[in-house]
């Protein structure tokens, strides 16, 4: 039998080449200055909440920002920005649902709020190249990839279908979700994408009524992890109220309430990450 070459996949599904792709391989997205992923090593650190906020920051600030929720199985970028619409098609692509001048696409945009995601890795990795490649993202000076949680399928199918700027980290102070986060790091440092810091959430709560701090999950776990592995520290956001109100608004905090504690530490961290990717830029040219 004379062998035939499959034909080229259909947008969502995987071609082999895609699926065995080193990363240093992968290509850069057109029209996209810079794709940033977020990740965490476990769940209910925040990683969501930092993404959402990055998103906002950058987009307050006049650049034009998308956000791709990659979190297949906890999509929570629709809720945190309030956004209940369905994406449009438009020759073969989808439109992106756009709030808060940040262009959003999320699988919760496509299921029932109750509906459960029980999907293997091959799905996962064709759901994440529909997203990258069937979305008609246009020109952006930063697409932000809300990950889900740890070192799997949705991480190592970002980095194979495309060519990804660097990677922020996000934990919060104890050692369990330090520990997580090490692994994390270290999955990126194994397939050559940068990371561009770590972000400690959840550090201290301030009392309304006392202004004593309490530091629910302890401090500076995540500090101390950056600076044993050289890794740049983005900063320490409290916990406190702004976060939960706004979010269940659909409204980040960065613009609903800037003058928070959370939000002034939120933009900070926005700030360096933005100083980190000029400094890759000018290192590798």
């Amino acid at each position: 039998d004379v062998y035939k070459r499959p034909p080229p996949p259909s947008p969502g599904q995987v071609s082999r080449e895609e699926a065995s792709r080193h990363p240093s391989e992968a290509e850069s997205l057109p029209g996209v200055r810079h794709v940033i992923a977020v990740s965490s090593g476990k769940g209910g650190v925040g990683k969501s909440t930092v993404s959402t906020n990055l998103a906002a920051a950058w987009a307050k600030a006049g650049l034009k920002v998308g956000l791709m929720d990659a979190d297949i199985y906890g999509p929570d970028v629709p809720t945190m920005f309030g956004a209940d619409e369905k994406p449009r098609m438009r020759d073969e692509q989808v439109n992106p649902v756009e709030k808060h001048g940040v262009k959003l696409m999320s699988l919760g945009f496509l299921v029932g709020e109750d509906t459960p995601a029980i999907w293997r890795g091959p799905i996962i990795m064709g759901i994440v190249r529909q997203f990258l490649h069937q979305v008609a993202w246009g020109e952006l000076d930063y697409l932000i990839v809300d990950l889900p949680p740890g070192t799997g399928d949705a991480q190592l199918s970002l980095v194979q279908l495309v060519s990804v700027t660097g990677a922020v980290m996000v934990t919060t102070p104890q050692d369990v979700a330090v520990q997580g986060v090490l692994k994390g790091i270290r999955m990126f440092e194994s397939v050559d994408v940068p990371v561009l810091g770590l972000v400690e959430n959840m550090r201290g709560f301030v009392c309304p009524d006392c202004d004593s701090v309490h530091e629910l999950f302890g401090a500076g776990g995540g500090e101390a992890l950056a600076a044993s592995l050289g890794v740049p520290f983005l900063g320490a956001v409290p916990l406190g109220m702004a976060v939960r109100e706004q979010g269940d608004r659909g409204v980040p905090p960065v613009i609903g309430r800037p003058d928070s504690p959370e939000s002034r530490a939120l933009l900070e961290v926005a700030d360096r990450v933005e100083s980190r990717v000029e400094a890759l830029e000018k290192e590798s040219s």
